[in-house]
């Protein structure tokens, strides 16, 4: 972009075929299917001077999401037990929670393992008791859905839970019933031809991206809030 601006600076009507060149790129690639979210701003970083914090923008978390399609090909809830911190299962293999885990360490640094493990053992009355544990387990309480949401709404990373398409940006994490078993998903920065924004995750055969953001009921819809790195502040 630097260049193409040097350029017109000194020729300003070649830069008019430049421009006439782009727009008729933009056309042919209108009738896909899939949009890409490129069409608007390329981050979502919001600086917060005061506090230092950022909301970190679609391309961390969501590449790092699709970086796991066709490598995490199996749904396997299996507990396994895991090395602490950064404990992972196997890439090819796991659940919803695990493409949330692996996006949000590789793409903005939050191991979750820890972050619950730590927040649970200091409010361990505050998280659900579905399971009838007395303590913590840091091989599995960041892998459920309902510990996942208890710890965002801790934060303060909660949204309004809403219908209007409008209001998922790429690189929100929303949480939902499949049925009666609670299931997340990461909002993608691709959009369906209605401009319903596509979500990835794994609800049964692996890593997808897939147009089913309202297909399930919604029940929590978080932003994820990180501390200004060097190269955002």
């Amino acid at each position: 972009m630097r260049n193409l601006e040097s350029f017109a600076k000194g020729r300003a009507w070649k830069s008019s075929h430049w421009v006439l060149a782009i727009g008729i790129l933009f056309v042919g690639l209108g009738c896909e299917r899939v949009q890409s979210a490129s069409k608007g701003p390329k981050t979502q970083a919001i600086k917060e001077t005061a506090g230092k914090v950022a909301i970190i923008g679609a391309s961390p978390i969501v590449q790092a999401a699709r970086s796991q399609i066709g490598k995490t090909t199996i749904y396997d809830p299996a507990y396994v037990g895991l090395k602490y911190p950064g404990g992972d299962v196997p890439l090819e293999r796991g659940v919803c929670t695990d493409v949330v885990i692996r996006a949000l360490r590789q793409g903005v640094g939050m191991d979750l393992q820890k972050l619950v493990h730590e927040d649970m053992k200091k409010a361990f009355i505050n998280y659900p008791k579905i399971w009838g544990l007395k303590k913590t387990d840091r091989n599995i309480d960041h892998r459920r859905v309902p510990n996942l949401s208890r710890y965002f709404e801790r934060k303060r990373y909660s949204l309004g839970v809403s219908k209007n398409k409008g209001d998922y940006l790429a690189g929100d994490l929303v949480a939902c019933l499949v049925g009666k078993r609670p299931h997340i998903m990461i909002v993608s920065d691709k959009k369906a031809n209605d401009g319903t924004p596509l979500i990835i995750h794994n609800i049964g055969s692996g890593t997808k991206e897939e147009n089913r953001l309202f297909e399930f009921p919604i029940t929590g819809h978080f932003r994820i809030k990180h501390p200004l790195s060097d190269s955002v502040k």
